[in-house]
């Protein structure tokens, strides 16, 4: 009696594991939650994530994901609502089948006919946002004109699902289709089918980044942030730490430390350990992303909000901590360079309802305005070799970049594009400068709000075609101030996403 008894319960446990959604049994990969092959595949699938480059690999087989039904291999998260989802994949060797695939998918279900929105670039270099709208029905695509993207975005509001696609360098193609509903909670992942059912093949996928877009959209800085190093050789992109908040405008110490801003304090990120700690700025104590260190490394300077004194005003303290030096007298007044011999500084002031480019003895003393004309002048920096001073201006209608002479003399144009340019960054080596881009069709040239898409560029000194080195949601904050590495080689920035999506195997390591 006891042996069926036995029995029983072992059946009635297969019986109810085998009763759990798929899903519900898979393990975490990475940041994903599960993994599966998708319809009947006759070579299972793999997906394996490396801590030590944050890279995912993805091997797979099936027929197509196309027509009423899919096969590939799928390496999922569940998410509800609005998201952003981005990473640079790339197919492994020649492979078999010309429309073997990769990319971003959103699906209603794991089942293979389920209703499903892609994005998707071809072993020949098609790439496409293809969509089934419902259950069972006929899968449709909106084409881009280029081919061969290796930068992979896919973005849902509400029922819309946009995405994104690049050759890494260049600015986004955009394809959209609207009125796609797959439910308030959804898969999303990346994917892989080998168009061949009896190949399996592989791809890549590095800066892999799922974001939760701001609720609000009111201008506020609530959510979470990503502390990342990008690697200007090669465009890849490390995160080295997450933080439920907002976190702002990292700066590279010449001892190899971040130090940001948070929620009116400042902290040194010891870039080893990947932990922060409070910078002891005295009772000052309402910093803002306005902070610069010195050239020489040994004084930081700071703007904090006084409202008694017209809003954010400028303070030196050493950079190992201390009751900060009050500099300006009066605000608004954002603080943006030093000249390389420590004894100016270079900000943003609003005196008389106009934005200009001050300079200011570090000791204290008269300003002197060094810009005048209509609009905003924002993001002064000096040259490290000290004959120009970098800025961001809108005085021709779109957001630029520009110079001049420390005198305020000889003010040009550097960029004159289709994005709007802020905070030109010069590298410690003096050959390039990295600066932030926004897109015309969601900001103003006066504006550079937070939680938007924006761009990473970089250029020579000398001038040139600027290139994008990284694709980002952010903005406001994310490197309003200088953040070169002093070797030259990396910069540090920040990206944001909803806090419930952060997650510690960002930043683990072997």
């Amino acid at each position: 009696m006891r042996h069926h008894i036995t029995t029983l319960l072992t059946w009635a446990g297969l019986l109810t594991s085998l009763s759990q959604p798929v899903w519900s049994q898979s393990k975490p990969v990475g940041v994903f939650d599960g993994q599966n092959d998708v319809g009947t595949v006759l070579h299972a699938g793999k997906s394996v994530y490396a801590p030590a480059t944050q890279e995912y690999t993805l091997s797979g087989s099936g027929t197509n994901i196309w027509g009423t039904s899919d096969e590939f291999h799928f390496l999922w998260k569940r998410l509800k609502g609005d998201f952003i989802v981005y990473t640079r994949g790339n197919l492994v060797g020649k492979g078999v089948d010309p429309h073997r695939k990769i990319g971003w998918m959103a699906r209603t279900s794991l089942e293979g006919n389920s209703a499903q929105v892609n994005a998707a670039v071809h072993g020949d270099g098609l790439t496409s946002l293809q969509f089934r709208k419902t259950t069972g029905g006929i899968t449709e695509e909106n084409r881009a004109t280029m081919t061969g993207a290796d930068v992979i975005q896919l973005e849902r509001k509400g029922n819309t699902f946009t995405m994104r696609v690049a050759k890494f360098g260049q600015p986004f193609e955009v394809r959209d289709v609207a009125d796609v509903n797959l439910g308030d909670e959804v898969y999303v992942g990346l994917f892989i089918g080998s168009h061949n059912k009896d190949v399996t093949e592989t791809g890549t996928f590095r800066d892999v980044r799922i974001s939760i877009p701001d609720k609000l959209n009111n201008g506020s800085m609530k959510i979470g942030s990503r502390l990342e190093i990008l690697n200007i050789a090669n465009g890849n992109r490390e995160v080295v730490y997450t933080a439920p908040n907002s976190i702002q405008a990292p700066n590279w110490t010449r001892d190899n430390k971040l130090i940001y801003n948070s929620e009116g304090l400042i902290y040194a990120f010891n870039t080893t350990t990947r932990k922060p700690t409070v910078l002891n700025t005295g009772d000052v104590k309402n910093n803002n992303n306005d902070h610069v260190l010195a050239f020489d490394g040994k004084t930081l300077g700071l703007s904090s909000g006084v409202t008694a004194l017209g809003g954010s005003i400028i303070y030196t303290v050493p950079v190992s901590g201390g009751q900060p030096k009050q500099v300006t007298p009066k605000g608004p007044s954002y603080l943006h360079g030093w000249s390389p011999d420590g004894k100016d500084l270079v900000f943003c002031g609003s005196r008389n309802d106009e934005y200009d480019v001050y300079k200011v003895p570090a000791a204290g003393g008269p300003e002197t305005r060094l810009t005048d004309a209509k609009g905003l002048d924002d993001g002064p920096e000096y040259s490290p070799d000290g004959k120009y001073i970098y800025f961001n201006s809108n005085r021709t209608g779109t957001m630029q970049i520009w110079r001049m002479k420390p005198d305020g003399s000889g003010q040009e144009a550097v960029t004159n594009g289709d994005l709007h340019d802020w905070f030109a960054h010069v590298s410690p080596d003096g050959k390039w400068l990295v600066f932030l881009s926004f897109l015309k069709d969601e900001v103003k040239p006066g504006d550079h709000p937070p939680y938007k898409h924006v761009y990473i560029r970089l250029m020579p000194v000398t001038g040139g075609q600027p290139k994008v080195i990284a694709y980002l949601y952010g903005g406001q904050g994310s490197i309003n101030t200088p953040s070169w590495s002093p070797d030259s080689k990396r910069v540090a920035f920040v990206s944001n996403t909803d806090a419930a999506v952060i997650s510690p195997v960002e930043v683990a390591r072997k």
